[in-house]
């Protein structure tokens, strides 16, 4: 009777994959890259935004299946912590730095997109002042020499990572860095537009994404310097534990399928939407191109 039964019912759901463990993500409000629609972390992949860095893990994480995506509010002093303790976190929000290094995995996602240029940030009624002198042949700002000038103070975050050549800048000067939470973006251009500081150093794209926020439109200008043009690859890490060795070498396969996917026009589109330049379809590709026919890259 029950063989009958069963062979005159439906068919049998197709088995899902066996779960292969939990990636806990480390989640930060930094619209448009990375944002909270619904007013905290994402609970599931679900609820992701659709910008440049969660709009790329929506996409990339339907291609991990059997595991498990869970979205951790943490800035870069609990990662870190959490890490040295053994405790295993991921990140598609921290650039490689050879101090983070020594407690997190590395691997890349995509090549650096125009939005990933790190731009001056001045007020505008500040315009006039900083823009007086430094500038180099193409009319960018040299920050190397904005750092020289004693009238100018420039403010940025304690725990964040600029690339490699603003780094090495930053480094030799006595830059003032301030210890924020979360939502670092927003704190640090609420205390420009407040005056706190004369100058910052983000991303053009999170400056007009928090003046549209705050209703405040042209309060603020972007201004690119030459050394902003040495952004480094979108990078994504793990904590340097065993698991999170297992974590970022599927996360790091995840992406290698994603660039031999005869589909990648599609799913470019659904990351990206209408928002890809020429010369970001060209980089990108290239990249892709590249990544298909190689291995695993994660040091």
């Amino acid at each position: 009777m029950l063989a009958g039964a069963l062979a005159l019912g439906s068919a049998p759901a197709l088995a899902q994959p066996a779960s292969l463990g939990t990636i806990r993500w480390v989640a930060q409000d930094v619209p448009p890259h990375f944002s909270f629609p619904q007013g905290g972390a994402p609970r599931s992949v679900a609820e992701l935004g659709r910008g440049e860095v969660d709009g790329f893990l929506r996409v990339l994480l339907a291609r991990m299946p059997g595991w498990r995506h869970e979205f951790v509010e943490a800035g870069t002093a609990r990662y870190e912590t959490e890490s040295r303790r053994g405790q295993t976190l991921c990140s598609a929000l921290h650039v490689r730095t050879p101090e983070r290094l020594q407690w997190a995995w590395f691997s890349h996602l995509y090549p650096p997109l125009v939005s990933r240029e790190i731009h001056v940030i001045v007020r505008r009624d500040f315009l006039e002042r900083l823009t007086a002198q430094g500038r180099a042949q193409d009319g960018r700002l040299q920050l190397s020499e904005l750092l020289k000038r004693p009238d100018l103070q420039l403010l940025v975050p304690r725990d964040r990572a600029f690339g490699a050549q603003i780094d090495s800048l930053l480094a030799r000067h006595t830059v003032p860095r301030m210890a924020v939470g979360v939502k670092l973006s927003s704190q640090m251009l609420d205390m420009l537009r407040a005056g706190r500081m004369d100058y910052t150093l983000e991303y053009p794209a999170v400056v007009d994404d928090y003046l549209a926020r705050v209703g405040d439109a042209g309060a603020l200008v972007a201004l690119p310097v030459a050394e902003g043009l040495s952004t480094l690859l979108a990078t994504v890490s793990c904590s340097r534990t065993p698991e999170g060795r297992r974590q970022i070498e599927a996360i790091d396969a995840a992406v290698r399928e994603l660039a031999r996917d005869p589909q990648r026009e599609a799913w470019v589109r659904e990351w990206r939407g209408e928002r890809s330049s020429p010369q970001d379809m060209k980089r990108l590709n290239a990249y892709m191109d590249e990544r298909a026919r190689g291995g695993a890259r994660i040091e």
